[in-house]
């Protein structure tokens, strides 16, 4: 019985096996993707009579054995706050003080890095930020049962699914990470921090052919939107779109005004539903405005809010060409079964 063999000595063996065998070199280098001067050393070797067998790595041991490292692995898979701390966080220096706290054994930060990397597997990621009065099982809820019933009512009635959020868009930019010389940071000039402007977004998904559109508009003040506001936008893509819709917002005042119930009454082919409270997530627009700021806009320093309008009316109409960005956003919300809704196609506006 052949015992086992890693892959470089199996290599190895069989390089020498075929130059014994007659083969060309070249042609066994370009078999087993190596350099022909390795066949001809491997093959010089195996008539020395040497092993093939790799050199075991030299080297201060493992502190931790491999069971101690699964273990690791479920301790720290239960969360910080249930190992003493206070959030959910995970640090070198916390998993340093697990690591010594359950199995005596001290490591640095930079040692318990290499751990969670190596040998777990664990990346560093930005944490996501959730509010804290929450309701999960409300919101798990409603993914389960309030949308699937939604989806059936858009493919009875043959309807748009709109979705409608707000944003802001600061003056003070989105900057990244850049290159400067050591000791030196770069340095950005930006006109009011607190200047903003104010954008309204929808994304509608046509019945039929699962078309994806965006519309968006932009208040010419600047200032917040209001009730007033939000009624004459939601007319405006009840305008553009052909046929009936029914939209799902955030359950804000602004949505669920009174001024909103009377356009409602007046129109009855739109209808409004609301997402879950404290789950901005599930909105496929809150993604866009996270595309549009984190990835278009992102080390952009505009000079005042005009040139800064003007930027935006440009992304604006860039997107509302990416179908497949759009359809990302909606993924990413995790309302991906809203893209096979059934219907009609809305007529194209410029």
């Amino acid at each position: 019985m052949r015992m086992k063999e890693t892959v470089p000595e199996f290599k190895r063996r069989r390089a020498a096996q075929l130059m014994e065998e007659g083969e060309n070199p070249t042609g066994i280098a370009r078999v087993l993707g190596v350099s022909a001067s390795f066949v001809r050393k491997w093959h010089e070797q195996f008539l020395a009579g040497k092993t093939f067998k790799s050199k075991v790595p030299s080297g201060r041991p493992r502190k931790l054995t491999s069971e101690q490292i699964e273990s690791l692995r479920e301790l720290l898979t239960r969360g910080a706050v249930a190992n003493g701390w206070h959030n959910e966080l995970w640090t070198s220096d916390r998993v340093a003080v697990v690591i010594r706290r359950h199995f005596k054994v001290r490591y640095s930060h930079s040692q318990a890095w290499r751990v969670l990397r190596r040998y777990l597997g664990w990346t560093a990621k930005r944490p996501i930020k959730r509010l804290a009065e929450r309701n999960e099982a409300a919101i798990a809820r409603w993914k389960s049962e309030e949308f699937p019933r939604i989806l059936r009512e858009v493919e009875q009635k043959e309807a748009y699914l709109v979705f409608i959020d707000e944003a802001g868009f600061l003056l003070s930019p989105n900057v990244r990470r850049t290159f400067s010389p050591r000791g030196q940071a770069s340095i950005i000039k930006t006109g009011d921090p607190h200047a903003r402007i104010s954008a309204i977004g929808a994304l509608s998904i046509s019945p039929t052919r699962k078309r994806l559109y965006f519309l968006h508009y932009l208040l010419p003040d600047n200032t917040n939107f209001h009730c007033d506001s939000v009624v004459r936008f939601v007319h405006e893509v009840n305008c553009r779109l052909a046929g009936p819709m029914i939209v799902l917002c955030d359950a804000f005042r602004i949505h669920c005004s009174k001024l909103m119930g009377t356009y409602l009454k007046r129109h009855p082919s739109v209808e409004i539903d609301e997402f879950p409270p404290c789950a901005p997530e599930l909105n496929p627009v809150d993604k866009a405005w996270a595309y549009l700021k984190h990835d278009c806009l992102a080390n952009y320093v505009p000079r005042n809010l005009v040139e800064m309008r003007k930027r935006l009316e440009s992304e604006f109409r860039g997107l509302r060409r990416r179908q497949n960005v759009l359809r990302r956003c909606v993924r990413e919300a995790g309302l991906g079964n809203a893209l096979g809704s059934v219907g009609r196609e809305p007529r194209s506006v410029d």
